[in-house]
């Protein structure tokens, strides 16, 4: 009997549609919430809120619906979420601190990632063709790691450039170039890293590729974070070992890889915890967050962070409520996320880590439905880019790990962070497609395009 003819799968664009429409109304809720806690009376401009917003999610779509119809319809509008409510926390904060206004500026930085969302998915049609500039993607990547080095130092740290009072922190983007080049090189060569010939190098049980394969990705990454060591740039270190080891795994297969890369993360945090001022003093604080009350001090942002997450409970106090403005300084960027623990309290904290997760989960399964292995290593990459970040963010917050100094995904005031993330979320929009548009329909099993199996 003829088979019949292959049926394409569903392309899910109205169902992007229909959640997009969700998280903007969600967001504009969040916005009115504030003002009303706050002043009474709904914020004067929530309808502009709410207009740019849905019009930047429009046509964030409209470009998803002409060049990439068989994407995954998940990522944008988790995305446009958590920027939104990003947004909503930014502007609550505002309000009790009117002379640092960052929720405008916000929304500019929001506005450009979501044209370089637009611009990377109208015009790049295969994702293979970043391959091509694996070698170029690293030099620019180094060369955006070493340039703030030339510039002066903010809260101890060496990792922005301020030029005409615009700041751009430029190792923001090199994550992206390097995951870009870690998965150029690791799906050319390896063969060669999973141990495969006879040119290996053998220290009992532990077996390693030679040097000429091995040495130039090794000596990328440790030029690449002891820039960033320099720089005192040591969240971002963390997040770009992390990528490195995540992803030599994946293209190898070996656990050996994780074990090295624990034992090496080990002994760097010791050593650095130990010689470096700045670092020992957060890792002081991380064991001991409440000794400055105790010598009559006050508390620091550590504690005060603390002290909003179990103000907030299980509920929370509500949006424009809580008091975790007495953070200080980073309360809108590090700690964002104790003001969400406390107005929103645990289950809405839980819900956007849920987001978080839901994010890097469609990101791996893309991974996995991937043929060719550069497409699978850099959707690994960007996908585990998001989840180290939020990992080091929450736990430095909450007190799991040492404060690191980073910006939580989406949500935290940062034009650098949120046009990063907007360009990662691009990347697995066009990785996503590739994936869905040779997979197997789920409904009809069989082979690609739901033809059944004979």
């Amino acid at each position: 009997m003829a088979a019949d003819p292959p049926a394409p799968p569903p392309r899910r664009r109205g169902v992007e549609l229909a959640l997009l429409v969700l998280a903007v109304l969600l967001s504009v809720y969040g916005y009115c919430a504030v003002g009303l806690a706050h002043d009474g009376t709904v914020p004067p401009g929530a309808a502009g809120y709410g207009a740019g917003l849905g019009v930047l999610a429009l046509l964030a779509h409209i470009a998803v619906r002409l060049r990439a119809p068989d994407a995954d319809p998940l990522p944008l509008p988790i995305a446009v979420l958590l920027n939104g409510l990003g947004l909503v926390l930014i502007y609550r904060l505002d309000l009790e601190t009117p002379d640092d206004q960052a929720a405008t500026t916000q929304l500019v930085w929001s506005a450009l990632g979501v044209a370089l969302f637009t611009g990377v998915v109208l015009l790049l049609r295969d994702h293979r063709v970043l391959q091509r500039y694996t070698y170029i993607c690293v030099v620019a990547a180094l060369a955006l790691l070493i340039l703030p080095i030339f510039f002066p130092s903010v809260n101890g740290a060496r990792i922005w450039l301020r030029v005409a009072g615009f700041s751009i922190q430029p190792g923001e983007f090199a994550k992206v170039l390097l995951a870009v080049f870690f998965a150029g090189y690791l799906a050319a060569n390896r063969s060669a890293l999973a141990y495969t010939g006879r040119r290996i190098w053998r220290f009992g049980r532990l077996r390693v590729p030679p040097g000429r394969v091995l040495g130039p990705i090794v000596a990328i990454w440790l030029l690449s974070v002891g820039v960033l060591v320099l720089e005192r740039d040591l969240g971002t270190s963390l997040l770009f070992f992390g990528l490195f080891v995540i992803m030599l795994y994946v293209a190898t297969g070996r656990t050996g890889w994780i074990a090295m890369g624990l034992l090496l993360a080990v002994l760097g945090a010791f050593a650095v915890g130990r010689l470096e001022p700045h670092v020992h003093s957060r890792v002081e604080d991380w064991l001991h967050p409440f000794a400055s009350i105790e010598a009559g001090e006050g508390p620091h942002q550590l504690a005060q962070s603390l002290f909003a997450f179990a103000a907030g409970g299980v509920l929370g106090t509500g949006l424009g409520v809580g008091h975790s403005v007495l953070i200080g300084f980073a309360v809108k960027s590090d700690f964002i996320l104790a003001t969400a623990g406390e107005e929103l309290g645990l289950a809405g904290l839980s819900a956007i880590f849920l987001l978080y997760a839901l994010l890097v989960e469609r990101g791996f399964r893309t991974a996995l439905r991937l043929r060719d292995p550069f497409g699978r290593l850099l959707a690994t990459g960007l996908a585990s880019i998001v989840a180290l970040q939020v990992f080091v963010i929450a736990g430095g917050v909450t007190g799991l790990i040492p404060l690191t100094g980073m910006a939580m995904p989406f949500l935290a005031q940062g034009g650098s962070s949120v046009v990063t993330n907007w360009i990662i979320v691009a990347l697995l929009i066009r990785l996503s497609d590739s994936a869905r548009r040779h997979a197997p329909d789920p409904e009809r099993p069989g082979r690609p395009g739901g033809t059944p199996a004979p």
